[in-house]
């Protein structure tokens, strides 16, 4: 049971109070292939909790986690990594896929598009509840003239599939807005996939951080820093790279009356918002704690 906000906790003097946190993990890195497009990668898992119990004295282990890299090869997209804030983990974003063997996506909290499969990347994994991210798109391709890949996963939305008739590939998933710093951002979405043949175009990036795919002879684009945006699937061109994912973000909403002290190895910011303090964690795996 939760001991209202200044009143002490046992004879230590420990005081307990509610806090706001949001831990985004890293993004998933987009496929490549030197054949066909490449997948989009996931988004990082966005988990969002309200009134969190927590107790001044008492550290906290936090970590920020990196996007996945890019593949340059016909390997999937490198997963991203997981965020972590106390007892919260979000699992870092599937990688996108490239081509056979490695046409399925990778699972994570969104999971990274498929190439040509119909197997996609699952998201949500290991499974959350209220849910941390969402599927990755579907790839198709006529065996001939064209490949189209998906999209990857985003907090707030599977990712689009790539088009069943033309070149064209998937969008990537939405992500999930939140206002903990005052204003609303959006943040974890999916990166887009690629498509090849006639007319070929890109998917774009979900809204919060996923870069767009790319086609022809370019480079995936990388999600976006701190919004654990995947990374977009590359062009079918020889030697081309998928993007890299974007790192993740922990952020920390709590009354003004408690100052926070951030241990060695962790890169933040605190910012007054309202009768709140904020403190944004950008990289870094250390320990915080309070005091009254």
């Amino acid at each position: 049971m939760l001991i209202p906000l200044g009143i002490l906790a046992g004879a230590s003097g420990a005081v307990a109070f509610n806090a706001d946190y949001l831990v985004i993990a890293g993004g998933g890195g987009g496929g490549a292939s030197n054949f066909t497009a490449g997948g989009g990668g996931g988004a990082g898992g966005y988990r969002s909790i309200s009134a969190g119990q927590l107790i001044t004295g008492i550290s906290y282990s936090v970590s920020v986690g990196a996007g996945g890299s890019g593949s340059g090869t016909s390997a999937r997209g490198v997963s991203g990594s997981n965020s972590v804030f106390s007892t919260t983990t979000s699992n870092g974003g599937g990688g996108g896929a490239s081509i056979a063997p490695n046409d399925i996506g990778g699972n994570g909290g969104s999971g990274g598009a498929s190439s040509i499969s119909s197997t996609v990347g699952l998201g949500n994994t290991p499974s959350t509840s209220p849910s941390q991210g969402n599927n990755g798109g579907r790839g198709y391709t006529d065996s001939a003239s064209w490949a189209n890949t998906g999209g990857g996963g985003g907090a707030s939305a599977v990712g689009g599939n790539g088009s069943t008739t033309i070149a064209i590939g998937g969008n990537g998933g939405a992500g999930s807005s939140s206002s903990i710093t005052g204003s609303a951002v959006t943040r974890a979405g999916g990166g887009g996939g690629s498509g090849t043949g006639t007319g070929r175009a890109a998917g774009s990036g979900g809204a919060g951080g996923g870069g767009a795919g790319a086609i022809g002879n370019a480079n995936g684009n990388p999600g976006a820093a701190n919004t654990g945006g995947g990374g977009g699937g590359a062009g079918d061109n020889t030697a081309n790279i998928g993007g890299n994912g974007g790192s993740g973000v922990v952020i920390l909403s709590y009354p003004i009356a408690f100052t926070i002290t951030i241990g060695p190895g962790i890169t933040a910011s605190t910012a007054t918002v309202g009768t709140n303090k904020v403190t944004t964690i950008t990289a870094g795996a250390g320990d915080v704690s309070w005091e009254a």
